[in-house]
């Protein structure tokens, strides 16, 4: 990236700067800070009142007057407001402090602040809404595209001669429902970073739904069950990207303090699309269309399910619908600023904050802010090649037990069984005894339970700590998929009670899911591995979840027909009890410790932490359950922080070290 010619970079904190490019300069210096946490540097890690993981504010390293240096610079090197960019230079220096800056700041950029600070959603201007209704619209996509085969099941397997119950037909059945997620896993999941690298985010999010538009309308159309593999094949090019592209977009265009809330809501979106296809598998239920339904199977049967042809193909269509929506509105959205600052084009990224901000001073403080982090992940990554740092996930220590654990929580979403319910609920009612009307309506409640209770999830994973939610939700879902599986046997002579049931803990089981298992897998694999090696982690991650996705999707129909539904459900409620102990030895709690903690935390050998683990909860039972008066143990990790004093040699020797090698040179 091309710069201004650097000036003198002192690392004197009285010294005023004439240039940006003095961060440059000193980009070593804050990534040492991020990674190192220094008590005489202000670049220590802490946590907010909602225990999220973030950075302490860089630029407190500097002086008023020298972050408003900066701030010219910057803005005169890419033709921009200079005088702008340094008050909102001065404000991204301490954000909650502006109302000290009255005689610098003028009167309307101290009511917009305040306005932004005590109003955080009314201080959203129409673009932005856009944006997150748009953000919102993809997530509903990406639930469609998954469950639209929910109640077409109940159809399209006789229409193209794979209805008979055969061991053939099961697996092939699995085939064409999986089909998307084996492309996931295996392709389009790895394409998201050069998608994004050429196409921008926009470009991405708009490619993605265009794919999935076409292939849905593709899927009305086929003539046999290879032809629909083929089209839900290429529906996962639609799907994978778009996943990881969606929450990063929303999350670099909307401000900080509702940040947060937006990308935990594409959980929610996602189980709104999931429930959105079963509105629509019951509102062309009634559709006929019997003409060309020639199959010699189909004579054998006159039943409502052969007498239909046309619906089952309006429902796979019917995920087009906000596929379209969502193409034609990313036109009128601005690009992500930060992905305009990966492209050298640093007044397009302030103009992009202009009109996604509802003041001048809010878009040149993010944009200025922005700059400055970008900046330091750049540095970061550089540094490492790509093969190297993937090696390196597995080749240390630190990184390996991260990854381990990541990958268990993002395993365990998918062998938790809840796509076996979001795929084939309405299959599952019509086995229980269900009509196939009424199969549509209790996937359709199992639709909103899931959306309903991904709401407090935006709660709960923050009260609970990630570990804890998960150890208290996995045994609950182990119990009541056992509870679905043995309702299947109370006779059906007694009808109520036995499809009454089913239903029952299914819609228990989904509630515990949605603000368990649900929310927890991305914002842990969020965390848990260091900056340098965040994106392959969450990679790694993705398309973890995404294999099992498919494994899921092609077994369950040959499980149900080997194991019977007692046996199907019981497979996967002893998977959540092997969750519960996975989650207990394997995975370590993220909720209350500083980015510098849990380098220390996960640098912990796996023989060693899982020992301890083992001591401390029977430590907590002995405490609570028997009643005796005995000390918590103490976290293993603690013992291998160093004391402040130790903190600030290193400091001291870092500064030393640098500012001889400045000397050098």
């Amino acid at each position: 990236m091309s710069s201004p010619s650097p000036p003198d970079t002192s690392v004197q904190p009285a010294k005023a700067a004439s240039s940006f490019d003095d961060i440059v300069s000193n980009e070593n210096h804050h990534i040492e800070q991020i990674e190192k946490v220094s008590a005489n540097e202000s670049a220590s890690l802490s946590h907010d009142a909602g225990n999220e993981l973030h950075i302490d504010n860089i630029l407190k390293d500097f002086t008023p007057d020298e972050v408003m240096a900066k701030g010219r610079a910057y803005a005169l090197s890419y033709g921009m407001d200079p005088e702008l960019f340094a008050r909102g230079a001065l404000v991204a220096r301490s954000p909650k402090e502006f109302q000290k800056m009255s005689h610098i700041l003028k009167d309307d950029e101290l009511e917009a602040l305040e306005f932004e600070s005590t109003h955080k959603w009314r201080a959203v201007p129409k673009s932005l809404y856009s944006v997150i209704i748009m953000c919102s619209v993809a997530a509903a996509v990406q639930g469609m595209d998954e469950s639209v085969t929910n109640g077409a099941n109940l159809f399209w397997p006789y229409a193209l001669g794979i209805g008979a119950d055969t061991s053939r037909n099961t697996w092939l059945l699995g085939l064409c429902n999986s089909a998307p997620y084996l492309c996931c896993s295996m392709v389009s999941c790895w394409l998201t970073g050069p998608l994004n690298e050429k196409f921008g985010r926009k470009g991405t999010i708009f490619i993605t739904c265009f794919i999935s538009w076409w292939t849905c309308f593709w899927q009305g159309f086929v003539d046999s069950w290879y032809h629909l593999f083929v089209a839900r094949f290429f529906m996962g090019f639609g799907i994978g990207p778009k996943s990881a592209t969606v929450p990063i977009y929303a999350a670099e265009t909307t401000p900080a303090n509702i940040r947060g809330a937006l990308v935990m809501m594409w959980q929610m979106w996602t189980a709104f699309g999931i429930m959105l296809g079963t509105v629509f598998s019951l509102a062309f239920f009634y559709v006929d269309n019997s003409a060309g339904l020639s199959h010699a199977e189909f004579a054998e049967r006159s039943d409502h399910i052969v007498s239909k042809g046309l619906n089952w193909r309006l429902m796979l269509g019917s995920a087009m619908l906000p596929a379209i929506y969502v193409c034609f509105q990313v036109l009128w959205c601005p690009e992500s600023p930060r992905w305009l600052m990966g492209q050298n084009r640093h007044k397009e990224a302030y103009e992009a904050y202009e009109t996604l901000r509802i003041h001048p001073i809010l878009a040149a403080r993010d944009t200025f802010y922005q700059y400055v982090l970008f900046i330091e992940e750049t540095s970061i990554t550089e540094k490492v090649s790509y093969p190297q740092r993937m090696r390196e996930l597995f080749t240390i220590r630190r990184n390996l037990n991260a990854v381990v654990a990541s990958c268990i929580c993002f395993f365990m979403q998918q062998f938790c069984g809840i796509n076996v319910i979001a795929y084939y609920s309405s299959s599952i009612f019509s086995e229980s005894g269900f009509s196939t009307i009424n199969s549509l309506i209790a996937s359709w409640g199992f639709g909103m339970v899931n959306t309903v209770f991904a709401l407090p999830a935006v709660f709960t994973i923050d009260t609970f700590g990630r570990k804890t939610l998960l150890m208290l939700t996995f045994p609950l879902m182990s119990i009541f998929l056992l509870l679905t599986g043995f309702a299947f046997w109370i006779p059906e002579s007694n009808k109520h009670a036995h499809v009454g049931v089913i239903a029952f803990g299914i819609y228990i089981y989904s509630a515990i899911y949605s603000i368990g298992e649900g929310p927890v897998p991305f914002t842990y694999g969020a965390e848990v591995h260091e900056l340098k090696y965040r994106s392959e982690g969450m990679s790694l991650g993705v398309a973890t979840t995404w294999f099992f996705n498919f494994v899921l999707a092609i077994t369950w129909p040959s499980l149900l027909k080997a194991f019977k539904p007692q046996g199907a459900f019981g497979w996967y409620a002893a998977w959540n009890f092997i969750g519960f102990f996975l989650v207990l030895f394997f995975m370590r709690e993220t909720k209350g410790y500083t980015l510098e903690e849990l380098d220390y935390v996960f640098d912990v050998p796996m023989h060693e932490f899982t020992s301890h683990e083992v001591r401390s909860y029977w430590r907590r039972f002995e405490i609570h359950v028997l009643r005796r008066k005995l000390p918590k143990l103490p976290p293993l990790h603690a013992t291998h922080i160093a004391a402040p004093h130790e903190l600030d040699e290193k400091a001291i020797g870092k500064h030393i070290d640098r500012a001889a090698s400045e000397d050098s040179h």
